[in-house]
């Protein structure tokens, strides 16, 4: 009697290992499903967004149809930081509160397993999510934004439009020029005051070319009325010449070798590492203000977004446990009203930080440090 007196614990406490084991995975099976619903839906209405915006080149300039969906389609990775969290806090309502619903968290509390217990396999999940938001977020969403831009211009390009924004500088990684406009014409198809700037091997210049006016043909830029000013390798003038027409390869043409990267000029196109060079870079320059607000903003939400993930799941569990037994269609209003909630904090703390009225790393933060506030407080409160 001693003997299986003394082994029958041991022979409890293995049950009651794959049991907390089956738990663990019934509750994260129970949010896959609407993790990946509200995911697909999230992707699918931003596409949509996307390629409404764009029907116009598609329908009133006859811009090719499958430009335009390549736009569409490496566009998506963009809505990764938010689609994450939304999928993350809808999945975890929806399946804490069916759980709750059904009487089974209930039973589980009855049985002496405890709240925090409960959550952990959600906040696990939502923590597993984080990490893989922020790597697609770090290592995907830059070059597919940066495709995405690059094929938008292509498409400008078989339009009467031009892509040009004026006054700004871009560089064409294929040859090393520098293309400047001035402005360009009421009849959007004319650039006004072209400059190009030929790199030298030796000194900054072995060439420009400033041109009166320039206007696209196919994939050559046609400059009109030109200066052409050549240097040497001191980068002394040594000849300038007036020449009425100059026929010069565009940058982003179709068919060139590479396209101009947006990468010097988006946050979207960038990696956190390379954010955080030009945010040192500017600083070390002096320079301040919404331009340097903007990047800094746009590094801390690099991880704010996608930790976002794992606050979610902490906000949604209590509420979940609190009003699940009310329904399906609660937890999906609950959903989108703490995601409108999250997307209008978010947007106000960038926009205080973007000028200055507070750090912009802590305005980053903000939404998930008060979302995730609350969320802490209801789950030590159901927890009581």
């Amino acid at each position: 009697m001693a003997t299986l007196t003394e082994r029958h614990p041991a022979h409890r406490v293995r049950s009651l290992r794959l049991r907390v084991s089956i738990l663990d995975r019934y509750l994260v099976h129970e949010m896959i499903g609407p993790f990946l619903f509200a995911f697909g839906a999230f992707l699918l209405f931003w596409a949509l967004n996307i390629f409404f915006l764009a029907a116009d080149y598609l329908i009133n300039q006859h811009a090719p149809f499958f430009l335009v969906l390549r736009f569409v389609v490496f566009r998506i990775p963009q809505a990764i930081p938010m689609a994450f969290p939304f999928a993350c806090l809808f999945a975890s309502l929806l399946a804490m509160g069916r759980v709750m619903g059904d009487g089974e968290i209930t039973a589980m509390r009855t049985a002496g397993i405890a709240v925090m217990r409960i959550a952990l396999p959600t906040l696990a999940f939502g923590f597993a999510m984080f990490v893989i938001a922020y790597a697609m977020n770090e290592y995907v969403a830059p070059t597919s934004v940066d495709l995405s831009t690059r094929t938008f211009y292509q498409i400008i390009y078989h339009t009467n439009s031009l892509p040009v924004e004026p006054q700004f500088f871009r560089k064409d990684p294929d040859t090393g020029n520098v293309f400047y406009v001035t402005q360009v014409a009421p009849d959007n198809k004319t650039m006004e005051g072209v400059q190009i700037f030929k790199p030298a091997h030796f000194g900054p210049w072995t060439e420009t070319l400033q041109a009166k006016s320039a206007t696209v043909d196919n994939s050559a830029l046609e400059l009109h009325d030109v200066i052409d000013t050549r240097y040497n390798a001191d980068g002394y003038v040594t000849s300038q010449q007036h020449v009425k027409e100059i026929h010069i390869g565009l940058p982003l043409a179709e068919t060139a070798a590479q396209f101009m990267s947006s990468q010097n000029n988006d946050p979207w196109a960038m990696s956190s590492k390379s954010l955080s060079t030009q945010v040192k870079a500017l600083q070390a320059q002096g320079v301040g203000g919404s331009a340097l607000g903007g990047l800094e903003i746009n590094l801390a939400q690099r991880l704010a977004w996608p930790f976002a993930c794992f606050i979610g799941v902490l906000l949604a569990v209590p509420l979940a446990l609190r009003f699940g037994k009310r329904g399906r269609t609660l937890g999906t209003a609950l959903a989108i009203l703490m995601f409108f909630v999250y997307y209008l904090m978010t947007t106000a703390a960038a926009a205080f930080g973007r000028n200055g009225a507070i750090n912009p790393f802590l305005a980053a933060w903000i939404p998930n440090i008060v979302m995730g506030t609350a969320g802490a407080v209801l789950l030590w409160l159901e927890e009581r």
